[in-house]
């Protein structure tokens, strides 16, 4: 437990932690203190000189956020001398400042205008013609009107110790100082915090902007849709249509803070694009066209197709599909189907990669993204977090610059990663698991250096700062590991054995929101994969209900797979590959239409709360799913109630018993699920199949040494990034228009050669 120590502020005495900022202290015991350029967990500014304090015994006023307290300070943070100075130092703050609230897309959330309301009559004494620069655009999503600038540096900050890219800087000097970009275009992973931390309205959403004000939105607490970080965010919803998203602390709370990437907060549009599907769709003999027709009869007809199929061939003909993209209630009720209605063991996802083999032998628990953050040592094994999972790369990058973690890296790609590591081991491609083996058994080491192309000593230094670390340990993977590999991570904790004051944790680095969910249901474990269940379409499998649509990748090399099926039921937004196959499509309802939760790489529990009415005629995937179980004559039991089946599952899975949707309302304190631990396990056949697949590695594959570019992965266009106009501009390579006072979207015409290869499964 942290020592504690006396301050006395305001005359009140408070025990706080020693080593704690002043300005914390403060707030968190109740007394205001004003700031600009402060922000927590970044790199001290002091230039605002806002948060300016009276410490006794010291000859002049100072700033809070620079000190740290100790025992017996005596702190005075509110008199006539401290607000006059406060006053003066906003004097010169709106010496330059324009007076245009009413048409400023941050009117009513800006902090300098909150600022200068709460104080009231304050003094203008310069006269002097203000800088004036008209608005313009840095990138297709960041617009910038640089004379509301108060030069907090609040964005180059993230920019830097978040997201390692210094994209964006200031430049000029004295009152000409100005925010901007070298070359005047942004070329970075686009994520927008510098928008989301800028107190003004200095930097904008260009997808956002003008379209409405602050107070006009509706605003709703969720969780992102895509990658497997689980970022809680604020959807900002008018009239039935989803605006903005955004992750301010003053709405939301998580574990993000205020961060977000491209995806989670500019990819939204997709809720309402007019591509959506607007009705049930049905196609009522082969080869023929799919007519519009009612949700009754639609249901109707899938029903009589799939007890066709039943009473023919057996349930068990019948394959049942459902996706990390759902919430966990859709999955369940999808798997209850398969079991209750359908009679069915042929279940799975779409996922990209199995967890099973992690998860069976899981010996330590699952790392939070708090706990990289203030982890000592990380071991990043494959993955490429700063483009699959963007805030566990922040995580990592801050734990490393701003808590002095060591990071060390296996990876067959120069991941620019790499810059933060304490150790880059570059090994050849496909040789993950050879590390493993290496990691878990120091024998084989030499053997496998050889093969990942390092020196045999590399392996010996990174088992060696594991093992001499003091704190938290967090094994890292990517979706590269074999089966027998996970297993043997999962029980590396157990093979490195352990240390007082030394704790393992484990992230595995899976790609979709609920991946995690998906296997914590069970969905996984079904007798075949995707991959099997499209090999055995027409024989063993007949028919398939399908819920989100196959991956890219699934089908790459099966086109006429779905097609030698007697039956296929798709529900999804938009038609897909695979709802373009379908015998009936039904339409179902986005994470914004619909109430349930998602399972983060954390085993974080979090909310997905309905924020607009479902467009067109689309329904929640558990919906369509119970009343497709209806027509079989089998009632699940849900009356419809996404509280109901989360009750269901909080019965039938052991890791959630106990949980509540009541539990899980306060994002600032997130709930974890309880994965059972497997304790030490005997993995010798695991190890002698890593060994056995060593042998066949290639001693002479070369190395990729070329550091792939910011944003191609995160640019890649998917079914729902493929909605937003400026991801088709990024996806092109990002052109700088002509003009940067017009949005680049009524200056360039893309030509469809230059787009990037869509992605594998957004």
């Amino acid at each position: 437990m942290a020592e504690l120590i006396k301050v006395i502020i305001n005359g009140q005495d408070f025990q706080v932690e020693k080593g704690a900022r002043l300005i914390d202290a403060c707030r968190e015991n109740g007394y205001s203190i004003a700031s600009f350029c402060y922000y927590a967990d970044l790199a001290l500014q002091a230039s605002c000189r806002m948060c300016l304090v009276r410490i006794e015994k010291m000859p002049k006023l100072q700033t809070s956020c620079t000190i740290t307290c100790t025992d017996g300070m005596v702190v005075t943070t509110e008199s006539e001398e401290i607000e006059k100075a406060r006053r003066g130092m906003v004097e010169f703050l709106l010496a330059n400042h324009p007076l245009d609230c009413p048409v400023c897309d941050r009117g009513g959330e800006c902090e300098l205008q909150e600022m200068v309301f709460d104080w009231g009559d304050l003094e203008e004494r310069f006269t002097e013609r203000k800088n004036y620069a008209p608005e313009k655009f840095l990138s297709p999503v960041v617009a910038n009107d640089s004379q509301r600038c108060i030069l907090c540096k609040r964005c180059t900050r993230v920019c830097d110790e978040w997201m390692g890219e210094d994209a964006i800087e200031a430049g000029g000097r004295g009152a000409h100082t100005v925010i901007g970009t070298y070359g005047g275009w942004l070329n970075c992973s686009q994520c927008g915090n510098c928008i989301e931390v800028c107190p003004t309205g200095t930097l904008l959403d260009a997808t956002y902007r003008h379209q409405t004000r602050p107070w006009e939105l509706s605003r709703t607490t969720s969780t992102c849709s895509f990658c497997s970080d689980g970022c809680q965010l604020s959807v900002g919803s008018r009239r039935g249509e989803v605006m903005r998203v955004v992750a301010r602390d003053r709405y939301v709370n998580g574990h993000n803070g205020e961060f977000l990437c491209i995806k989670g907060r500019f990819a939204h549009p997709f809720v309402n694009h007019e591509e959506r599907l607007r009705t049930p769709l049905v196609r009522y003999k082969k080869g023929g066209r799919l007519v519009p027709t009612t949700w009754e009869e639609a249901v109707r007809f899938a029903a009589q197709k799939l007890q066709e199929v039943k009473d023919a061939h057996g349930g068990s003909a019948i394959g049942v599909v459902g996706s990390p993209r759902l919430t966990n209630e859709s999955n369940w009720a999808l798997l209850r189907f398969a079991r209750d209605v359908l009679g069915t063991d042929k279940y799975t996802a779409s996922e990209a990669f199995s967890l099973a083999p992690f998860f069976e032998n899981l010996s330590a628990p699952l790392a939070t993204h708090k706990d990289i953050r203030h982890a000592k040592t990380i071991v990043l094994i494959g993955g490429e977090p700063e483009e699959l999972q963007p805030l566990t790369g922040k995580q990592v990058r801050q734990a490393v610059r701003n808590g002095g973690a060591k990071l060390v890296i296996f990876n067959s790609v120069p991941i620019r990663l790499k810059e933060q590591a304490a150790q880059f081991v570059h090994i050849r491609p496909g040789s993950e698991d050879a590390v493993v083996l290496a990691l878990a058994s120091p024998g084989d080491a030499e053997v496998a250096a050889s093969k990942l192309g390092v020196e045999a000593d590399e392996i010996g230094k990174a088992s060696q700062i594991i093992s001499e670390t003091a704190g938290d340990v967090v094994l890292m993977f990517g979706g590269e590991l074999s089966a027998e590999a996970q297993s043997v991570v999962a029980q590396l904790p157990a093979a490195f054995g352990e240390k007082e004051g030394r704790r393992f944790l484990l992230h595995p680095l899976p790609l979709f929101n609920n991946s995690v969910g998906v296997h914590d249901l069970g969905l996984m474990n079904g007798a075949l994969n995707p991959l099997e269940i499209l090999d055995a379409a027409g024989s063993e499998v007949r028919a398939l209900y399908v819920a989100g649509g196959f991956l890219p990748a699934h089908l790459e090399g099966r086109e006429g797979a779905l097609s030698r099926l007697d039956f296929l039921a798709v529900q999804e937004l938009f038609l897909t590959e695979t709802a373009e196959a379908a015998d009936v499509i039904f339409p179902a309802a986005s994470f914004a239409e619909t109430d349930g939760t998602f399972t983060n790489s954390d085993g974080l529990v979090q909310r997905v709360r309905q924020s607009i009415p479902p467009v067109h005629q689309s329904k929640p995937d558990w919906a369509i799913t119970s009343q497709l179980a209806s027509a079989l004559g089998t009632d699940l039991g849900f009356q419809m109630s996404s509280s109901n089946i989360f009750l269901d599952i909080a019965h039938g899975v052991p890791a959630y018993e106990g949980l509540r949707y009541p539990l899980l309302k306060d994002e600032s304190k997130p709930v974890q699920v309880k994965h059972a631990l497997a304790g030490r396990r005997d993995v010798t056949a695991q190890l002698a199949e890593l060994r056995r697949a060593l042998e066949s590695l290639d001693e002479n594959a070369e190395k990729i040494t070329e550091t792939p570019p910011v944003g191609h992965e995160l640019f890649k266009l998917g079914v729902l990034t493929s909605k937003v106009p400026q991801f088709h501009l990024l996806a092109a390579g990002n052109p700088e228009p002509e003009s940067v006072l017009v949005s680049p979207l009524y200056q360039i015409t893309l030509d469809p050669g230059l787009r990037r290869e869509a992605a594998a499964g957004d």
